[in-house]
């Protein structure tokens, strides 16, 4: 009762709709069952970290469910829907991860080219010895969580990359790195002759079937965009810096991430050249620790322990450079493997996570940035529920 009455306290809805993508019916009994099962998952969490709202949504057999909690702005008192946009935090590096496939599949790169095939000015550098395969799996050399707070352009980003010194050499170490994704993100524009953002909106988006979402929110979805809140319960949006677009910038919905997640599922439906562009992100490229780092997805055997998740997840894996293995030739999914990536802004807290021979996926949508593992034990508890219920 006491989890309910503060969530009711700021005018919350509880569940405001359960729907289906694609229209596909449930027996009753099913959509309730899994109606109790997120309920009573998403309840205590939201009350325990003081989230003001959150947009869940599943994915059983090919059939999407939606679970909406709390608002979207506590000024405004929206309620959250599954047409409220997020920002997903470095969840974005998984398109970041697709536009570079499709690029490798139309032939206008290859993960073994260096930078300076793209970018010459760092030619001769020490950033140069890694391909984009090590800039896109975080393992070029050690390159920071960020950015240094000066380098604020493209002029200076340059300027960085050419006098950056590795403390690995390429592929030895995975240290994960807004920096190492965006510089990939970048030169997967330039192969593409076009912007990072007009190639993702223009081309990834459209083709996923995805109309919702963004890196830069037109004025139109203004509307829809929530309010994320710090620790503070300040309302706050993401700033921009160098590689924001690349490494963090998406914007969405949990309509449009459930969908994505089911064209990871099941990628058949899409046309060519996107199907491979999908299937190549699923490929494992190097082993680190008990988790596998392919592009942007980060793979684990299924079933799997919530101990080994949150192990793969933890601040050691994010914070620390950790031994890599490079596998070769890359992993192929076999048997039951279980896809998942966090992201965070300031005000925002997102999580995704699919097993497609399963066929069964959860997309956590939050406007607070709450704690990692709360999130993986709450995303573990109900995707474990899901899976005997698969057909």
């Amino acid at each position: 009762m006491i989890i309910w009455q503060k969530l009711i306290s700021r005018k919350a809805t509880a569940l405001i709709c359960s729907c289906v993508l694609p229209i596909i019916s449930w027996a009753a009994d099913d959509s309730a069952k899994i109606r109790g099962i997120v309920n009573t998952a998403i309840g205590p969490l939201m009350a325990e970290y003081d989230v003001p709202g959150m947009a869940i949504a599943v994915t059983i057999d090919g059939r999407a469910l939606f679970f909406n909690y709390g608002v979207a702005s506590l000024e405004k008192n929206t309620p959250v829907s599954e047409t409220t946009l997020f920002e997903l935090g470095s969840v974005s590096k998984t398109f970041t991860a697709t536009l570079a496939s499709y690029a490798q599949v139309l032939g206008k790169l290859s993960l073994d080219d260096h930078p300076d095939k793209y970018m010459p000015q760092l030619k001769g550098s020490a950033i140069n010895k890694a391909s984009l395969l090590h800039l896109g799996t975080y393992s070029a050399g050690g390159l920071p969580l960020q950015a240094p707070d000066e380098v604020s352009d493209n002029h200076q980003m340059i300027a960085y990359f050419q006098q950056w010194k590795p403390d690995a050499a390429p592929g030895a170490q995975r240290r994960y790195s807004n920096p190492s994704i965006g510089l990939f993100g970048h030169v997967t524009g330039l192969a593409l002759k076009s912007s990072f953002a007009d190639a993702m909106e223009t081309q990834i988006f459209p083709q996923l079937g995805l109309t919702s979402s963004y890196i830069r929110v037109p004025e139109a979805a203004m509307v829809n965009y929530a309010w994320g809140y710090n620790k503070a319960n300040k309302p706050v949006r993401v700033t921009p810096g160098i590689f924001d677009a690349e490494a963090y910038g998406i914007k969405s919905t949990a309509a449009d991430m459930i969908r994505f997640v089911q064209a990871n599922i099941a990628s058949s439906g899409l046309k060519e050249p996107m199907q491979r562009a999908i299937d190549g992100t699923h490929l494992g490229f190097f082993k680190v620790g008990n988790m596998v780092q392919g592009l942007g997805w980060e793979q684990y055997p299924y079933p799997i322990t919530l101990e080994r998740l949150l192990a793969g997840n933890s601040t050691t894996m994010i914070m620390e450079s950790n031994a890599a293995k490079r596998l070769i030739p890359p992993q192929v999914p076999s048997g039951q493997t279980l896809f998942d990536k966090t992201g965070s802004t300031n005000g925002f807290g997102a999580y995704v996570a699919f097993v497609p021979d399963k066929k069964i996926g959860i997309v956590m949508l939050a406007n607070k940035n709450f704690p990692i593992p709360a999130r993986i034990k709450v995303a573990h508890t109900i995707l474990e529920k899901l899976g005997p219920m698969a057909r």
